[in-house]
């Protein structure tokens, strides 16, 4: 097959380039912001440029020939969306987009494919007049359905994590394991951690796209790729704890709120009060069909495995000081000024430790403007 994947060097994208690449019939072409070298033998070829350029997208197609596959790891608005479906469906045999688990309604059952979802559930209207993230990808998903195109394909994956990604709850490992590996206390809380969730390894998520791509039977139609057992958030603290216990030589130390400190920002409390405070279970009859998910890796093997290997090599993306700043409120602690990389970073963490936080967020709202 002759494959586009858009925005394939990520996590998932990355082990979905080598499942394909596998296969000496596939030939991929990669699309990255950074540099990346091609595959001599002509199997990956990465082109650089902006996906979200739909003229750097068009360069891209086949003289006189269609993609068979398109697969679409871009994160969209809708509005950019909506100018681009037509388009994307026009110049492949197969569009795979990533959606998101995370557009289901909380359920009592094991969510299926055809469970309700947010966008068409939710009574909050405040919350409906936002293009969050889950809302964001129901509306693209809309987007396809009502195309009178049916050469489609909606994969929804859930939390993944990897050996460069560990979440804990809404926390990405900047925001707990940055301060566990820094003799601090992880602030998780109690209103997440004792609620189900299904995390999967992303080499498994990969599987189950791979699993669908190029095939005909799955076009028009949506499946979520998670694995087969649910885990409580509580135990995925606890695995964290006894990795970190074995790499540190002492345990870390853990501070639990009744409430989620995320509900008292406005741009980040959906994400709690509409997934976060779900029970996530999955039946996966449907992806079962093409993958079998009853071989995805186990969570508490998968997430002491990736674990394991990160602290080996602990390499963290930029840590936001004012959320450290906050935890550290909570906590106690204080951060030493030296551990922090300049003066202004230095003088947001000083503000936002000691200031009153209605001050503070009044400041930051008014050096926004």
């Amino acid at each position: 097959m002759r494959i586009l994947i858009m925005g394939g060097t990520g996590a998932m994208g990355s082990h979905l380039v080598g499942i394909l690449a596998a296969d000496p019939a596939n030939e991929l072409t990669v699309t990255t912001r950074k540099e990346f070298p091609s595959v001599e033998n002509g199997c990956i070829r990465y082109v650089r440029g902006n996906a979200h350029d739909i003229g750097f997208v068009r360069s891209l197609v086949p003289v006189g020939a269609k993609w068979d596959c398109i697969v679409d790891f871009m994160v969209y608005t809708p509005d950019e969306f909506r100018e681009r479906v037509d388009f994307l469906l026009s110049v492949c045999k197969q569009y795979v987009f990533l959606s998101s688990a995370r557009v289901y309604a909380g359920s009592n059952e094991p969510i299926v494919e055809t469970s309700p979802r947010l966008l068409d559930t939710v009574n909050d209207e405040v919350y409906l007049r936002t293009d969050e993230y889950a809302l964001a990808k129901a509306r693209e998903e809309n987007l396809l359905s009502q195309s009178g195109k049916t050469n489609w394909v909606i994969v929804r994956p859930y939390i993944t994590y990897s050996e460069i990604r560990l979440q804990l709850g809404v926390l990405e490992k900047e925001q707990w394991l940055y301060r566990a590996m820094n003799g601090r206390k992880i602030v998780f809380p109690k209103d997440i951690a004792e609620k189900m969730t299904t995390l999967t390894y992303g080499y498994d998520v990969a599987c189950g796209i791979a699993a669908v791509a190029g095939k005909p039977a799955a076009n028009g139609r949506a499946f979520h790729v998670t694995a087969a057992e649910a885990i409580r958030w509580s135990d995925v603290l606890g695995i964290y704890l006894d990795v970190l216990e074995t790499h540190l030589g002492t345990r870390p130390g853990v501070v639990m709120p009744d409430a989620a400190p995320n509900l008292k920002n406005p741009e980040t409390q959906y994400q709690v009060r509409y997934d976060r405070w779900y029970d996530r279970k999955f039946d996966n009859t449907q992806i079962d069909r093409f993958c079998d998910t009853a071989g995805f890796t186990k969570p508490a093997d998968g997430l002491r495995f990736c674990l394991e290997r990160f602290v080996r090599n602990p390499r963290f993306a930029q840590i936001v000081w004012t959320a450290e700043a906050r935890c550290d409120r909570i906590t106690g602690e204080r951060t030493p000024l030296r551990e922090i990389p300049s003066v202004k970073f230095r003088l947001a963490y000083l503000a936002a430790r000691y200031m009153p936080r209605n001050l503070f967020e009044l400041i930051r709202k008014l050096i926004k403007r």
